[in-house]
C-alpha cells in the first residue's frame, strides 16, 4: 500500500513539469499566431486589436483582428488563419461593423 501511495506521489511530481511546458508552449503557440497574423495586416488595419484562439484547431492558429481601415474611420475585421505546419498566415476580407460585432475588453486586446 506505502509503495502504490509513494509511486503515485512520484508519478503525479513527474507530470508537473510537463504540464507546466505545455502551458508555456501553449503561451508561446499564441504570441506567434499573434506576431505573424498583425504582420499580415500591417497597412491594411490602423491600430489593431486581435484576439487570438488560445489553442486553435487541431491543423490551425485562429484570431480576429479589429481596427480602422487603412486611412478611414471605417472599422473591419478580419480572420487570420495561422498554419501549423507550414507556420504561413492568410488573411481573409474585410468585415464590416455592422456585419460582425466584435468587443475586445481593453485587457484581452494586445
Amino acid at each position: 500500500m506505502k509503495r502504490q501511495f509513494l509511486a503515485a506521489c512520484l508519478a503525479s511530481l513527474v507530470a508537473l513539469p510537463a504540464a507546466a511546458s505545455s502551458g508555456d508552449a501553449w503561451k508561446e503557440f499564441a504570441a506567434e499566431v499573434q506576431a505573424r497574423c498583425l504582420g499580415a495586416v500591417e497597412g491594411n488595419i490602423e491600430k489593431p486589436k486581435i484576439v487570438v484562439d488560445p489553442f486553435g484547431s487541431q491543423s490551425y492558429g485562429l484570431a480576429i483582428i479589429t481596427g480602422n481601415a487603412k486611412g478611414t474611420k471605417t472599422e473591419i475585421s478580419q480572420i487570420c488563419v495561422f498554419d501549423k505546419k507550414n507556420k504561413t498566415v492568410e488573411i481573409g476580407g474585410e468585415l464590416a461593423h455592422d456585419a460582425v460585432k466584435i468587443d475586445i475588453p481593453s485587457s484581452a486586446a494586445r
